[in-house]
């Protein structure tokens, strides 16, 4: 019998070397995960000027489903930011015009996939991205600050310029370098997607309630205004991030208010359940989009996380997207690597692709068709959703399914997203 081809080594001898150009959330967890699963016989390095900086200041937050916070506990990360994540207990879903008095509850969800285990946990970025780093440089993953400014391939390997002149090769380059993604378009991966005539907004909130725990999304004409419960803390006790979807024409008008103009519109729409609130950071803001690489990859190179898809932040499920990447293909290279195969072959690339693609899509037309039905106030369209809403409510099983969704926990589920190590 004729040896399987696959089994060729590359000129390369292991320690096999990963590239990865990106060192955000998804990017740093693919290299921690393949450090620790193949130890020596991997050579994992990330690259981003972003590495330089301290990550202490970045007070965005991100609701983690619980698919991820089994990956971060695989790893190792979760206990070092435990004690700051809050969990999200239950949520309640309201749809209404902004100027109504009252905001009927259509929906609510209890906030467990399993006895005790939240659906999701809130974490802040920074935090988040410091225990990354700290667990990356105890494994012995390289962190270089300086970006990659492109690639060529070569025999059985890609050679990658920095953007300091200097130069290295890998079996396999992972593009983790976000939604606008140089690599990328150097590969000639095709991109479909649109932008949303809406920009999402981001703020901490302090308020003197407690908040118990409890996510509240208000869908508004403009696009949903979601309050998500964080850890305590704050000048007033409590605190909660808001997530708001505006008309992208009327964003300019509403950052360009001062601190009390600011306060008074959140005020509006976040409501009084809350007792005094007080903005703890400025609003922020950036557009909004969909769009999903035609490929998962082409020879030699991965896309991971934004650099592969970006979707409408309606069901908070970005991030927890590029961290289920970040999971698949590490199993993929982690499987081929001890099996003695390139780490960087078409099988891995195409097992990667096979295992994302799909969900990834699913992903973004659900969230796509939530928001073109909930931002908008026509009657009909109204009465119809405020209906549809009111009849899952009264189906258990059916937001049981949703929470699972939610959770990260349904369809092909990588090992390291149920718990398991590698």
């Amino acid at each position: 019998m004729p040896p399987d081809p696959r089994l060729k080594q590359p000129s390369q001898p292991p320690p096999w070397r990963i590239a990865i150009a990106g060192g955000g959330v998804a990017g740093l967890s693919l290299a921690l995960a393949l450090k620790q699963a193949l130890g020596d016989a991997v050579e994992a390095n990330v690259f981003d000027p972003a590495l330089g900086r301290d990550p202490g200041g970045d007070r965005r937050a991100f609701a983690l489903a619980a698919g991820v916070r089994r990956m971060l506990q695989a790893l190792g990360v979760w206990d070092g930011i435990d004690a700051g994540a809050q969990p999200i207990l239950d949520m309640v879903v309201t749809d209404s015009r902004l100027a109504d008095p009252v905001r009927p509850t259509f929906l609510t969800f209890e906030g467990a996939v399993e006895p005790g285990e939240p659906f999701a946990h809130m974490v802040e970025s920074g935090a988040l991205t410091a225990a990354l780093l700290h667990a990356c440089r105890a494994a012995g993953v390289g962190l270089h600050p300086v970006g990659v400014r492109g690639f060529m391939l070569g025999p059985e390997v890609i050679r990658i310029e920095r953007a300091d002149g200097t130069r290295s090769e890998a079996p396999l380059l992972v593009a983790a370098d976000g939604a606008r993604s140089q690599l990328r378009e150097e590969a000639g991966i095709g991109w479909v997607g649109w932008s949303y005539p809406q920009s999402g907004i981001v703020a901490t909130v302090a308020h003197e309630r407690d908040h118990e725990g409890r996510a509240v999304e208000h869908f508004l004409p403009s696009g949903p205004f979601a309050m998500l419960p964080l850890a305590p803390g704050g000048p007033l006790g409590h605190r909660s991030s808001i997530v708001w979807t505006e008309r992208a024409e009327a964003v300019p008008d509403l950052l360009a208010l001062d601190r009390e103009g600011a306060l008074a519109e959140v005020e509006r729409r976040f409501g009084l359940q809350l007792g005094r609130i007080a903005l703890e950071t400025d609003l922020r803001a950036y557009p909004l989009a969909f769009g999903v690489a035609r490929r998962f990859g082409a020879e030699r190179l991965a896309l991971l996380g934004d650099a592969a898809h970006v979707i409408h932040p309606i069901a908070g499920q970005g991030l927890n997207l590029g961290l289920k990447d970040a999971a698949a293909l590490a199993e993929s290279i982690v499987d081929a690597v001890r099996l003695g195969l390139d780490p960087g072959g078409a099988d891995v690339l195409a097992a990667y692709e096979r295992a994302r693609r799909f969900d990834t899509v699913a992903m973004g037309m659900v969230t796509d068709g939530l928001n073109r039905l909930f931002s908008n106030d026509a009657l009909l369209i109204r009465l119809l959703r405020d209906f549809g809403l009111g009849l899952v409510d009264r189906l258990p099983a059916l937001k049981r399914v949703f929470i699972r969704e939610a959770a990260g926990l349904t369809g092909a589920t990588p090992r390291l997203m149920q718990g398991e190590a590698l």
